[in-house]
């Protein structure tokens, strides 16, 4: 009999489902259970029978709801959403220890699976693997964005829920365990059904800060030890032991924007930066006193059992734990020892003392290294006289901190838009030099003015002059990132992006702020922080390596690259303001092409290219799975080194949990290394698939401008087809909507317009121009046009990956569902009109995708998510349904507080049902 690998994870829904209802009939009486209960069961009957009478029926049910009895309803699917989450999880993991408790051939995605490959396939050995890690750099990066709308008292209830799911799970309970087991989830349930969902104020730069921290603490201090010890003992058995070192250096590392992001939010200032940089050394200080303590509670270890090196004698006599009980623990001592400097640490960078006070007053340390080189006496001594194991354990996970997060935690990097350096550049040599007319000069002209000015020692602002309050802001940033570097390190602040990079004073304007506050150098030719172009739009995707090769041409700023920079230069590219620009399909297709590009360029001048790919959450966004999209990367893009950002809801559902976490951390690994050291030369890809997807590219280009550009009335049918302007409202993130005021499309930020697309399960910016395209493409070579575009699936990852995701998107959107936002449109001929055209696009896009893939249905070849969507969209659909009643009421009665409530947490449920919406 065949097991059915699902049965646990239906039973966990149906527990947790269960444990919902019998809080909501506790909490909000038999009534409200019972309705919402009806509305489950025809929701599942329209779904998955397409049942008629039922659809009607819900819709009957759902219209008639009073305002008190429409927030029972979103608030208990909304929560079923989250607990359907929490489900998942607990079965990706379960899945994943069945394969290896089994024995399982490595999975896709793993270390080992990347290693096997990288063996199979000739390209690995311990000299290449060696090389890959000295100079390797994986690094998620954390963005606050407002799609994130998860409380962080909401992931709290969360992950108690996760850990008492696993325990069931993992523990043969006993009878009583097992009721007190039950019990505690209730009890969570409970918590979480009293918990508000949103938030009563918007969120200031410094709470979303907070928020980024709590998965700092929650899973990256510690399971990143785990996973690089993972690493070294399977290198060590595949490498042959003593063929690979026994520690790697620390190149996988978690980043962030949160608190250093300043385009479009003017509330990011020095003083915020400031205040962001010191909570990140507290997590992380915190967390290596803890460890401390629980490790002076082990290594009780007496001399005349067992010996100690010199050195680590010296650090326990050096320390101030004078105690006759521990004369002769010297592991103990020198532990002392160490926690009496890293409090006085504490208290020099903090200034205030830790909670657990150090017996004894010490000297600070100068910095996470020298903590870093007395963690290594322990670990010396330790492996020296008999006691590896006892190094492998607490210790070694300590240590392993220690050296990736420092005394800072994450590296926070710097963005500005263009626009405001130039203004400032050019207020500051106005000021100076005036009649320098900075901005009326062409672009040879500002190089030029730039170049002298970074020719010199000098500084260009002077203390004597009151400038703008932009100036005064933006200069006051890099000064106080120079000051986070004397007290953190330079680990601190190590890229400064340039948003809306379109030519090479954009780069040259940061380069002479940066000098102003002494992080660039001319004289010693140093520069302590990267420059980091950003190229957003389709047309400064396509002229980026000509920029690029501009600026390499520089003596200047070559040497500066040589000398500060070990001859390397990342590139920022982004997806989000590309799609919202062409679409889809042109915008995969311009990055593609970007990144060639930028290959060849970067080879031609000796300099080694880091790509900073600028993902969201949504497809739309550049999101789908980070596994395909790394290996998906043309041939030499990543070489060795690769920074992405995780986005909006995305950061909950990747890190939330810390095995997920884990998980998700080794894929962006396991991913770098396999696209590293694949066999090069597998041969150009053939020019009949680059023509081909020029081509579609072109068409969905004219498909998507014409709909969202150059339809009149089209932005009006956004607005009022979808939950955009009640986003502009929520309480979910500290920045603005919209770069302007008013609604124009062009001025609308990336992220709520993906947002509101998915809210609506329309899903357009994922999809939309690629069934025209291909019908086209198919109208003019009706003999050979379909087994071109199959063999590119079949051949062609970066096609296929397009494809795939796609193919997600489609799945998750909903026609239906759509077309009863689209009711929301008063005038109803531009309704008609538009969702006609959007209605016929979706179904020749399925048709063509169908076709190329060789589906019956889609995801057929993704029968994980298949499985998903079945298993959650019955719970999710009434949300949508609900909220567009909501929508109605809310737009025709004008300010009800109750109903505002209603579409806020329903817009929640929705996100989270869909997971990867922003």
């Amino acid at each position: 009999m065949t097991q059915d690998k699902d049965a646990p994870l239906r039973e966990d829904i149906r527990l947790l489902g269960r444990l919902l209802g019998d809080t909501v009939r506790d909490q909000q009486g038999a009534a409200v259970f019972d309705l919402i209960e009806r509305i489950r069961q025809n929701s599942v009957r329209f779904r998955r029978d397409d049942d008629i009478a039922a659809r009607r029926e819900l819709d009957d049910m759902l219209d008639a709801l009073s305002r008190e009895q429409t927030i029972q309803v979103v608030r208990a699917f909304s929560y079923f959403s989250h607990l359907a989450n929490i489900a998942e999880d607990q079965h990706h993991i379960r899945r994943s220890r069945a394969h290896l408790i089994a024995g399982s051939a490595p999975r896709e995605g793993s270390l080992a699976h990347a290693l096997q490959r990288a063996f199979d396939s000739g390209s690995a050995n311990a000299v290449s693997l060696q090389a890959f890690f000295e100079t390797a750099l994986v690094s998620p990066v954390l963005t606050a964005h407002p799609t994130e709308v998860q409380r962080k008292s909401i992931l709290n209830c969360e992950t108690v829920l996760a850990r008492l799911l696993d325990e069931r799970d993992r523990v043969q309970l006993t009878p009583e365990e097992s009721e007190a087991n039950l019990e505690a989830l209730r009890r969570a349930v409970l918590t979480l059904w009293q918990t508000r969902m949103l938030r009563s104020a918007r969120l200031s730069v410094i709470d979303e800060v907070n928020n980024g921290l709590s998965y700092f603490e929650t899973t990256f201090l510690r399971e990143l030890p785990r996973l690089y010890a993972s690493l070294e003992d399977h290198l060590a058995g595949a490498a042959g032991a003593g063929a690979m070192p026994a520690e790697l250096p620390a190149f996988l590392q978690v980043g962030s924007w949160i608190g250093g992001d300043r385009d479009g939010n003017p509330y990011v200032t020095a003083e915020v930066l400031e205040c962001a940089l010191a909570m990140q050394a507290e997590v992380a200080l915190n967390y290596y006193l803890d460890e401390l303590h629980f490790l002076g509670s082990q290594l009780s270890l007496a001399l005349g059992l067992v010996s100690a090196s010199d050195a680590l004698l010296a650090l326990a006599e050096r320390s101030p734990d004078q105690s006759p009980h521990r004369s002769d623990e010297p592991y103990r001592r020198a532990i002392s020892g160490i926690y009496a400097r890293l409090a006085a640490t504490y208290q020099a960078l903090l200034g205030h003392a830790p909670v657990r006070h150090a017996i004894a007053e010490a000297e600070p340390y100068p910095g996470a290294g020298a903590l870093s080189e007395d963690l290594d006496i322990l670990h010396r001594s330790l492996v020296a006289n008999g006691s590896a194991a006892l190094a492998r354990g607490r210790l070694r996970h300590l240590r392993r901190a220690v050296k990736v997060f420092g005394f800072h935690l994450a590296p926070v990097d710097l963005r500005q838009n263009s626009d405001v350096h130039e203004r400032v550049v050019a207020e500051l040599l106005e000021v100076a030099r005036p009649g320098t007319g900075y901005r009326e000069r062409d672009e040879a002209g500002r190089c030029a003015l730039l170049l002298d000015e970074l020719a010199t020692a000098r500084p260009l602002a002077s203390p004597h002059v009151k400038y703008s309050d932009e100036t005064e802001s933006e200069l006051a940033i890099f000064h106080a990132a120079r000051r986070a570097h004397l007290r953190y390190g330079t680990a601190a602040i190590r890229q400064c992006i340039i948003s809306k990079t379109d030519d090479v004073s954009d780069l040259l304007e940061l380069a002479v702020l940066l000098k102003e506050a002494g992080l660039l150098r001319p004289v010693d030719k140093a520069l302590d922080v990267n420059l980091v172009p950003l190229f957003e739009t389709i047309g400064d995707l396509e002229n980026a390596a000509g920029v690029m090769d501009r600026l390499f041409s520089l003596p200047g700023y070559r040497e500066l690259l040589a000398s500060a920079c070990d001859d390397a230069q990342e590139v920022m590219l982004g997806y989000s303001d590309s799609n919202k620009d062409g679409g889809f399909m042109t915008s995969g297709w311009a990055l593609y092409k970007a990144e060639g590009e930028l290959v060849d360029v970067f080879a031609r001048h000796g300099v080694r290219l880091r790509l900073f790919h600028g993902r969201g959450g949504s497809v739309g966004r550049g999101g789908g799975p980070s596994y395909q999209a790394i290996l998906a990367q043309p041939e030499g893009a990543v070489q060795g080194q690769i920074r992405l950002t995780e986005q909006g809801e995305v950061i909950g559902a990747k890190y939330g949990n810390p095995e997920v976490g884990r998980r998700n951390l080794e894929v962006l690994v396991a991913a770098t290394l396999e696209t590293s050291l694949r066999p090069a030369g597998t041969g150009p890809t053939p020019q009949a698939f680059l023509d081909a997807m020029q081509t579609l590219s072109d068409e969905a280009f004219a498909a998507y401008r014409g709909l969202v550009y150059e339809t009149p009335g089209f932005e009006q049918y956004f607005w009022e087809s979808t939950v955009i302007s009640e986003i502009a409202g929520l309480n979910i993130g500290s920045r603005p909507a919209s770069r302007k005021k008013g609604t124009r499309i062009e001025d609308l930020r990336a992220i709520p317009w993906v947002f509101s697309w998915a809210q609506c399960r329309l899903m357009l910016p994922g999809w939309f121009g690629f069934g025209r395209a291909v019908k086209r493409f198919l109208a003019a070579r009706p003999d050979d046009g379909l087994a071109l575009l199959q063999r590119m699936h079949r051949e062609w990852s970066f096609f296929a990956t397009l494809l795939s995701n796609m193919d997600m998107v489609l799945a998750k959107s909903d026609l239906a569902i759509a077309s009863r936002y689209a009711e929301l449109v008063k005038d109803v001929a531009l309704r008609e009109s538009i969702f006609g055209r959007i209605r016929g696009e979706w179904h020749d896009t399925v048709e063509v995708l169908l076709a190329i893939t060789g589906q019956q249905e889609l995801l057929d070849d993704n029968p994980l998510l298949k499985r998903s969507i079945r298993n959650r969209f019955p719970y999710l659909d009434p949300l949508n349904h609900v909220q567009v009643e909501l929508l109605r009421r809310h737009r025709e009665q004008g300010e009800d507080e109750r109903i505002r409530l209603g579409i806020h947490i329903s817009i929640n449920g929705i996100a989270a049902g869909l997971r990867n919406s922003g």
